[in-house]
């Protein structure tokens, strides 16, 4: 009866061993199965450059050195017109912006004061529309102070998306609670002097994903150089 139980007792053992090493293998395969799954999901995701951005390429260029000379940042410029529309000249947004880089009515009848050659407001001519935002964007540029370009560049950007004078005094509050207003990241962009929150939250995020997401993405693709050079 011993030698039966000690018999039965090893097969059953075995069998054990058996059973949990087909479950280990099993679920290492569907582990890895779902690895794969979550790999190619994040590819999927993952930012791309449109494919309608190639044929305003040598347009961006031009227009960008005609306000910023043979060292402009074509990259930042072409993250922030990816920002605005993805590229699509035909895009206007829930607001009224228009064209592939969304100037609303009135800034776009505006911009004849800084460039001539953009008197008539034409939002949806992409070539109006890419020498406006450099235009702008020199504009701005002008306009504020940063200890570094990179800082500099989000602090335009940032009047672009909301408007210069949220600038001024955005740093007069930075200044009363002791923070760097010429600093940008983790220093100005944490204060608010008015906004709503969700103007606050959509106009803070601006900046960060054209300078840190999206002009590296150009950069890597031969669009010439960013203003903040792939900083994180």
């Amino acid at each position: 009866m011993r030698a039966w139980l000690r018999t039965v007792g090893g097969n059953l053992q075995r069998a054990g061993d058996i059973f949990w090493q087909s479950f280990m293998a099993g679920a290492g395969f569907i582990l890895g199965v779902l690895v794969m799954l979550w790999f190619l999901a994040s590819f999927a995701r993952a930012e791309t450059i449109p494919a309608q951005a190639v044929r305003y390429r040598a347009d961006l260029t031009r227009c960008a050195r005609v306000h910023w000379g043979l060292e402009a940042p074509v990259a930042t410029m072409a993250a922030q017109v990816h920002q605005e529309s993805r590229w699509r000249a035909d895009a206007v947004s829930p607001v009224g912006a228009a064209g592939l880089t969304q100037f609303m009515p009135a800034t776009a009848r505006w911009m004849g004061n800084v460039d001539p050659e953009l008197a008539q407001a034409q939002p949806f001519n992409p070539g109006w529309a890419l020498r406006a935002l450099a235009a702008y964007d020199r504009w701005l540029w002008d306009r504020v102070e940063a200890r570094a370009p990179c800082e500099r560049m989000a602090m335009t950007l940032s009047a672009y998306n909301g408007g210069l004078g949220w600038i001024a005094r955005d740093k007069a509050v930075a200044r009363a609670n002791g923070a760097d207003p010429l600093a940008w990241f983790e220093s100005l962009e944490r204060f608010n002097a008015g906004r709503s929150p969700a103007a606050f939250k959509e106009n803070r995020g601006y900046p960060r994903r054209i300078l840190l997401t999206l002009e590296p993405l150009y950069e890597r693709a031969g669009w010439g150089r960013g203003v903040c050079g792939g900083a994180s």
